[in-house]
């Protein structure tokens, strides 16, 4: 079977709900990401063969086949064809997955898997609100109703579950959520992200021009005490604004190839791809299934936790994260080492091909060999990728 390269990698700074990047269309945000990936490889454009782009909110900006809309709006020739893909969060995550198939099978030899989420532009749940204002149906079939009797499917209930199941408290997961931001702004300072960050031109209020070049969501000064000031999302619960994922504008992409690709092109590999899974659970609790999907891309690659040198496991709730560390006994230092969605925020479809981009270039700043990724998804899905830093 033929291998996959990841050989290039990239992302835009996070931006705030009607922040800095609030002005971007989707699509030419995520143009810019697919300019970005071809300039940085030196590639001819042409020779790209598929785009794959995750997206949640597939209306407004964001319908009309956004992933073709991105390559219409980009400097890619009009010969390029897109495909625009829904797994919910981890949409990107699922474009990585299905590229890296294309390439294994020698069907294809150059796939870019990318994301993008404007949730300012095209606010969470506004296409399902939509149908719901004109009475044309439930997101519940009737048969669904049948097999849950009224259980409500809600990734917010999910978390809240987690966190009981597991024993974490609402200082558990406030204390985590500093973390999240500590990291973050560390890596930020350090000048981790630089060489992963698509700078991207905004104006400012006063009329001028500025470069976004920083993730807009980390609280450079958070503190326990600003955190455990927000409110509880439920009466009686442990969810907050604070210890959840940001919502968050983005995009992000990779660039996929086979070893022929790679001597056809003179490009110089970043990663391999080592091990694909995706796995379903039980779709009420929904947020817990990353931790047995990595129990079976573990078994799978036959590696056991600790051969695994980085970990970007996705903040959409803090509970999620600390019950997979703590199912795996896994290092908590390797897990989400530079901050997660929590002070990064959490660009839905984006967030998929944003965290191997952050995994990726961190592998190899710190000379590193192997990384796992996994985000937990709407409907009890999971997907787990392994990669191999070069």
């Amino acid at each position: 079977m033929t291998t996959a390269y990841i050989v290039a990698a990239r992302r835009t700074a996070g931006g705030k709900r009607g922040g800095r990047l609030a002005g971007w269309h989707p699509a030419d945000m995520a143009a810019q990401v697919l300019d970005t990936l071809v300039a940085d490889t030196g590639i001819d454009p042409a020779a790209i063969e598929d785009v794959i782009m995750g997206c949640v909110s597939q209306g407004g900006e964001q319908g009309f086949q956004v992933g073709r809309g991105a390559v219409l709006a980009s400097s890619l020739p009009e010969s390029v064809p897109a495909v625009t893909i829904d797994r919910q969060c981890g949409s990107s995550q699922q474009a990585i997955q299905f590229a890296a198939q294309a390439v294994m099978s020698g069907t294809q030899d150059v796939v870019i898997a990318a994301g993008v989420e404007s949730m300012t532009r095209v606010p969470m749940g506004s296409t399902g609100a939509l149908f719901a204002q004109a009475g044309l149906g439930k997101a519940k079939s009737p048969r669904q109703e049948a097999r849950y009797p009224g259980v409500q499917f809600s990734q917010f209930l999910g978390a809240e579950m987690i966190a009981k199941k597991h024993g974490f408290s609402r200082d558990d997961l406030d204390a985590y959520a500093l973390e999240s931001h500590v990291r973050a702004a560390a890596a930020t300072e350090r000048g981790d992200f630089a060489d992963e960050i698509v700078p991207l031109a905004i104006d400012t209020p006063g009329g001028g021009e500025a470069i976004h070049d920083r993730d807009e969501g980390i609280r450079f000064g958070a503190t326990l005490e600003g955190i455990r000031s927000v409110k509880l999302l439920a009466e009686g619960g442990v969810i907050t604004a604070a210890n959840a994922s940001q919502i968050c504008d983005g995009a992000s992409g990779v660039m996929i190839v086979s070893e022929a690709a790679l001597k056809a092109h003179g490009l110089t590999p970043l990663a391999r791809i080592h091990n694909l899974t995706v796995t379903a659970g039980d779709p009420v609790i929904m947020l817990e299934e990353p931790l047995f999907a990595t129990d079976r891309a573990l078994e799978r690659a036959g590696m056991t936790i600790d051969a695994i040198d980085l970990y970007e496991v996705n903040e959409a709730f803090a509970p999620v994260p600390l019950a997979w560390a703590r199912h795996h006994d896994a290092d908590p230092a390797r897990m989400n080492a530079f901050g997660g969605a929590i002070a990064l925020g959490h660009p839905l479809g984006a967030s998929g091909t944003k965290l191997m981009t952050t995994l990726v270039h961190a592998l190899r700043r710190r000379g590193k060999r192997y990384g796992l990724q996994t985000m937990c998804e709407g409907g009890g899905i999971a997907n787990v990728t392994i990669v191999e830093a070069l």
